[in-house]
């Protein structure tokens, strides 16, 4: 291929049209429409918590769940769990399909996130078509059956936290600054009467903070990974979240009432780790 600019020309190596496939064909009756800003902020909001690795290819996707004017979109990587639910302007059948990940950051890198266009995704046995903006993208699905995630998902809790969000994030992001890359050092959380107390220790050296919130329930104290807390946080746009403990194993919840959006964040064992 030549490729010429101005006084510049450009001798590219090609190859025959032909060798490339034609896009499958998609029945257009199985499908569904959402704004480009909604599908954006979906894939935004959940995206991180897919795996890396293929070795759970499960777990290198997501779950687009479809009920009526609902649909539910779910990321786990085996440490925590996110899952976004936002309403359609209509309503459909049921459908699940589990979406490569790296489609999803494909498809969010070239949509523009207006909130007056809008995204026509079908459906095949094998395929997800993405139509927008006199733009077609096609990927090929993951095969199986998602986790049950349903039982992961309880509603009981000993300990509830209300705090803002701004300074929680803040709180740990400075936090992360005593954390080589590559260190697992968790922080530990001491959850009172009225505060959360942060302390972080590593070869760098400690950090101590303490923020006010409205605590109901027992008094705990907490480990986790920082960038967990962090990469959840950083999607929510609410000005005050709440956070649900069971115990110092069980995992904590972030989450709006309405449910819209629910992050699982598995805790560590930070008695061996400190």
């Amino acid at each position: 291929a030549l490729i010429t600019c101005e006084k510049a020309k450009f001798n590219i190596a090609a190859q025959p049209g032909d060798d490339f496939s034609y896009l499958p064909a998609v029945e257009k009756d199985d499908f569904i429409t959402v704004s480009e800003f909604t599908l954006k902020e979906v894939i935004r909001q959940t995206i991180f918590s897919i795996a890396d690795s293929d070795t759970n290819k499960m777990m290198t996707g997501e779950l687009f769940e479809i009920d009526d004017n609902i649909l539910k979109v779910v990321s786990l990587d085996g440490h925590r769990i996110s899952i976004r639910k936002i309403e359609l302007k209509d309503s459909y059948s049921p459908k699940k399909v589990i979406v490569p990940g790296k489609t999803l950051q494909e498809i969010s890198k070239i949509i523009g996130g207006e909130a007056e266009a809008d995204v026509d995704i079908s459906f095949t046995k094998n395929h997800i078509v993405f139509e927008f903006d006199r733009t077609v993208v096609v990927s090929r699905l993951i095969e199986g059956e998602y986790f049950r995630i349903d039982q992961m998902l309880s509603s009981d809790y000993e300990t509830k936290v209300r705090i803002n969000k701004r300074e929680l994030l803040n709180c740990i992001d400075r936090a992360t600054l005593l954390i080589k890359e590559g260190d697992k050092k968790p922080i530990i959380i001491d959850i009172r009467d009225e505060s959360m107390e942060f302390k972080i220790k590593s070869q760098i050296g400690s950090m101590d903070e303490e923020i006010m919130c409205m605590k109901e329930g027992k008094d705990l104290l907490i480990g986790f990974n920082p960038k967990f807390l962090i990469d959840a946080l950083r999607v929510i746009d609410d000005e005050e979240v709440d956070l649900y403990f069971m115990n110092a194993k069980a995992p904590c919840f972030i989450k709006d009432e309405e449910q819209s959006y629910i992050y699982l964040i598995l805790p560590v064992n930070f008695n061996a780790a400190v």
